[in-house]
C-alpha cells in the first residue's frame, strides 16, 4: 500500500482522483471508478467531494 495520496500524471481518465485513491489503497482504479459511479446514484455530495479532491490533491511528481 502506498502511503501518499496524489494524482498520477498518467493512467488517469479525467482528473486522476480515482486512480490516486486506488493506488493509495492498493486496489484497481476501475473498481474505484465503478464505486464512484454507483455512489452517484445515492443522494449526497459525491461530485462536490470529487471536485474538492481534484483541487486539493497534488499531482504526482514521480515519473
Amino acid at each position: 500500500m502506498n502511503t501518499t495520496l496524489s494524482r498520477p500524471q498518467h493512467g488517469k481518465v479525467i482528473a486522476g482522483v480515482c486512480a490516486g485513491l486506488a493506488r493509495r489503497f492498493g486496489v484497481s482504479s476501475n473498481v474505484v471508478r465503478l464505486l464512484f459511479v454507483l455512489s452517484c446514484l445515492l443522494p449526497g455530495p459525491q461530485v462536490l467531494v470529487y471536485a474538492v479532491l481534484w483541487i486539493v490533491l497534488p499531482k504526482d511528481t514521480r515519473s
